[in-house]
């Protein structure tokens, strides 16, 4: 499959179906997220955890003011897709290979989860930072074990936002990626995409979930991704940090 398929068909067009069912609220989520994002994503933007860069279409065409989109990983993170596109450059998850105050916007999409000691790492992304620069961020809350073994942590907003204050940034505003609808529409997919059912059954139990989960993702859109209350459900956050 080509690339742009790739990317259309499982990050920024992906449809509702028996083959995406496991992975479509999550998908639909983040790419809200980055729509929502785009207009204060500008200049020369970095990517760190970049995998095949399934955002950098859509936000080159849809911001003027984005001028460059480089892409960073590690080598072996996704190897196999990487024959779709290869990052721009690989780094060891301590030292990105930049000069300092040399980008205007970082991005880091579902990386920190990833990261053993994520305030060294959000202290090198604020290093190359320019002065005023803009971090984007999103983490999953609610999701299966993935990249195994380097799936370290699942972040609180609050253990987060510590985080990134104590790596040196400032003006952190964070937000739901969705809530307690949302989530059960995440779990009932992951259900039935890795349930052992067998083929027939998986096939049936998919038909019945489908309209569920579409019906969910309406009901989502009815809660504040803003208020953080006792006994909410979220599936994964998203927000902006500051250098100053």
């Amino acid at each position: 499959m080509e690339r742009d398929e790739f990317i259309r068909r499982y990050f920024t067009e992906v449809a509702l179906n028996q083959e995406t069912i496991s992975i479509y609220t999550v998908r639909r989520l983040l790419f809200e997220a980055i729509q929502r994002a785009t207009p204060k994503l500008t200049g020369k933007i970095l990517d760190v955890g970049c995998g095949i860069m399934p955002y950098r279409e859509y936000i080159l065409q849809n911001n003027p003011q984005a001028t460059q989109y480089i892409g960073c990983d590690f080598e072996d993170s996704l190897a196999g897709e990487y024959a779709m596109g290869k990052p721009d450059f690989f780094w060891d998850g301590k030292t990105l290979p930049a000069e300092d105050n040399s980008y205007d916007t970082v991005i880091a999409t579902e990386l920190l989860e990833h990261c053993a000691y994520p305030e060294e790492v959000l202290k090198e992304i604020l290093r190359v930072l320019k002065p005023q620069g803009t971090l984007f961020f999103t983490v999953p809350f609610l999701w299966t074990l993935h990249l195994l073994p380097y799936d370290e942590y699942r972040y609180t907003p609050f253990s987060l936002k510590r985080h990134i204050e104590n790596a040196g940034f400032t003006n952190i505003a964070i937000e739901s990626l969705g809530n307690v609808d949302a989530s059960l529409a995440q779990m009932i997919g992951i259900w039935s995409g890795y349930r052992p059912l067998g083929k027939w059954g998986k096939r049936l139990v998919k038909w019945l979930f489908l309209p569920l989960l579409r019906r969910l993702l309406e009901w989502d859109k009815e809660w504040s991704k803003k208020e953080f209350k006792q006994d909410t459900m979220p599936t994964g956050f998203c927000g902006f940090a500051k250098k100053n």
